[in-house]
């Protein structure tokens, strides 16, 4: 593992990653710890303004280009943007059945969904937590060996978080 492809990634790039990396994690935590707190409210405000910082600063990234600079992934910045004030917007009504259904999405969604496609060869991620290996050169059964546990992690480590609410 190592840091110098993210570190000489430009602006917008590490601005993203120190946004949803702890994210990830703030999210993880509050969806496994008691809701309607001061502190659940406090985590939450906080993950609202990584999740919009990030969601923001790819709209800066540009190293996939279908339409212009821009590609489908951009759609989702679009949709964690709309969710976050309907979250807020539901929360702050008392609708936490909405509330929870928009996080729940934003989540599985803009963290979990989207950062799988990060470890794909020939992305940041990939070259940063597996060397950027050149997956060409070995069996196609090998080369999707650290997606599938990658993803394996994910769902054990989701549905092992739903279960402990």
């Amino acid at each position: 593992m190592s840091f110098d492809p993210l570190l000489s990634a430009p602006l917008a790039i590490q601005l993203h990653v120190f946004t949803v990396v702890p994210a990830a994690f703030l999210g993880a935590y509050i969806f496994t710890h008691r809701k309607g707190t001061p502190l659940h409210r406090l985590l939450g405000k906080i993950w609202i303004a990584l999740m919009v910082v990030g969601a923001l600063s790819s709209f800066f990234i540009h190293t996939i280009r279908v339409w212009g600079d821009f590609s489908p992934i951009h759609i989702l910045s679009v949709f964690v943007l709309l969710a976050s004030v309907k979250a807020v917007y539901s929360a702050r009504k008392g609708n936490i059945k909405a509330h929870r259904g928009v996080v729940t999405s934003m989540y599985l969604g803009g963290i979990v969904g989207a950062g799988l496609f990060t470890f794909l060869p020939g992305r940041l991620m990939n070259a940063v937590f597996l060397g950027g290996y050149d997956f060409s050169t070995v069996p196609s059964a090998a080369a999707l060996a650290p997606a599938v546990l990658i993803v394996a992690l994910f769902i054990f480590g989701g549905q092992a978080a739903w279960r402990a609410r």
